[in-house]
């Protein structure tokens, strides 16, 4: 069976030729090598009013024609998906996370997650937009990092099992800022599980981040601590003795080497946007964004929870 193509212009110029020539459609079809009934439906379609045939106008009437018949958008042709889809934005989830859990719970259906990204850009799916509901708000990733500090242990000093992630109870910690005076929030991230515990904190003061850290970790396995060199973790030698751990410092201009909490922060940035006023931010709102973080599915770990590994873990 032969495969059916576009007519391009050549061809059309050519049954232009031997349409004068008085060909029959049979005849013009053997020589292009096309069906008689494709000709005859290019002439149909495409035929001046008078009778006669362009090869020009063909082409364009073509295009115009192909520019004009869009296939349904997927998540218009699947109102059930759609509706899942939207929940699953309820939650914040990314559209390669939503994309990941639907073909896990259907295999046989296909989905790509530029579908869904493609919706919420071009506004298809009501009430739902890149800048309400993903973390970037549409927008590239920017990082800022400030070193202050001279520390002791370097995370290029790390011992293998915390490179290989082989354990609970290795963190690394960041803080991140809201308004000017307004307060801000420690974060850390167990490595392993990529779990994460915050804090509120009024200040950068050394004293209230080292309670701060020692107040998000409590009850947490704390194997190790890995931070950058902002001034806030000044104390460090107070948290290794708060915490009996180690604490290891980044490199300089090397986000890389926790990048961990760095993209976890970027996450909490969603929901704690530049500028926010974390004095004015309780600690059942601040759990309640923690819940959604930590039974976030993520691919790095197989589309299974921080929370799911973390508890798991922790109760074998």
């Amino acid at each position: 069976m032969q495969l059916y193509t576009h007519f391009t212009l050549e061809e059309r110029d050519s049954l232009r030729i031997k349409l004068k020539e008085n060909k029959s459609l049979r005849t013009i079809a053997k020589e292009l090598g096309r069906n008689v009934s494709s000709i005859s439906r290019e002439l149909k379609r495409n035929r001046n009013r008078d009778g006669t045939y362009n090869a020009w106008r063909g082409c364009t009437l073509y295009i115009i024609r192909r520019k004009q018949s869009k296939k349904k958008y997927r998540l218009e042709a699947d109102q059930d998906l759609k509706n899942w889809v939207k929940v699953c934005m309820d939650k914040y989830w990314s559209p390669e996370i939503i994309t990941a859990i639907w073909k896990k719970n259907n295999p046989i259906a296909k989905l790509s997650h530029c579908t869904i990204y493609a919706a919420l850009k071009s506004g298809r799916i009501e009430g739902y937009l890149p800048r309400t509901h993903l973390r970037r708000r549409g927008r590239r990733k920017n990082s800022h990092q400030s070193y202050t500090i001279h520390p002791e242990r370097m995370i290029r000093d790390w011992p293998e099992e915390i490179k290989e992630r082989t354990r609970i109870g290795d963190w690394e910690g960041d803080t991140v800022y809201g308004a000017i005076g307004k307060g801000l929030l420690v974060t850390c991230v167990d490595r392993k599980t990529r779990f994460l515990a915050a804090s509120l904190l009024e200040t950068r003061s050394n004293n209230l981040t080292r309670q701060a850290i020692q107040k998000a970790l409590q009850g947490f396995p704390v194997r190790s601590l890995s931070l950058d060199n902002g001034s806030e973790f000044a104390d460090f030698k107070g948290m290794e003795q708060d915490l009996n751990t180690k604490v290891y410092f980044a490199d300089r201009h090397a986000p890389w080497q926790r990048g961990s909490n760095e993209n976890i922060n970027d996450l909490v940035r969603f929901f704690f946007p530049k500028g926010t006023n974390f004095h004015k931010v309780t600690e059942d709102m601040l759990n309640h964004v923690l819940n959604l973080i930590n039974h976030r599915p993520r691919k790095c770990l197989g589309w299974l929870s921080p929370a799911d590994i973390f508890y798991a873990k922790c109760c074998t």
